[in-house]
């Protein structure tokens, strides 16, 4: 029963790192065709600019925690102290990278809530 348990969790974090996969690779190609259609403007707003690069941050966010999902179920699971302490160091890196991801979009929302005319 343990044993089965253990295949499952494996499984379903290797689903959920697989749509964190799907997820950033779709935002990464948006991003890309965000980005050449700026490029190739003749005038590309500052804003417009922060946006494409906003709107990938968010999407990042996302994926980062489905991955951090994925590492939550596999340290569940981990059967030596090694790998858990290998998957911990790897949720506080992710839970890091989430947090100042996370802060940067909150100060873009605020430059653009306090840009906006009242």
């Amino acid at each position: 029963m343990e044993s089965l348990f253990k295949s499952i969790t494996v499984d379903l974090a290797i689903i959920i790192e697989a749509g964190a996969a799907v997820i950033i690779g779709l935002a990464a190609i948006e991003a890309t065709v965000r980005a050449i259609s700026l490029f190739f403007r003749r005038v590309a707003s500052e804003q417009s600019k922060e946006d494409a690069r906003l709107r990938l941050g968010r999407w990042l966010t996302l994926a980062l925690e489905f991955e951090l999902a994925a590492d939550i179920l596999r340290t569940a699971v981990a059967p030596t102290w090694n790998e858990i302490g290998q998957l911990g160091a790897i949720i506080v890196l992710r839970t890091a990278l989430n947090y100042f991801l996370q802060q940067e979009i909150d100060k873009a929302r605020q430059r653009d809530l306090a840009q906006r005319p009242a």
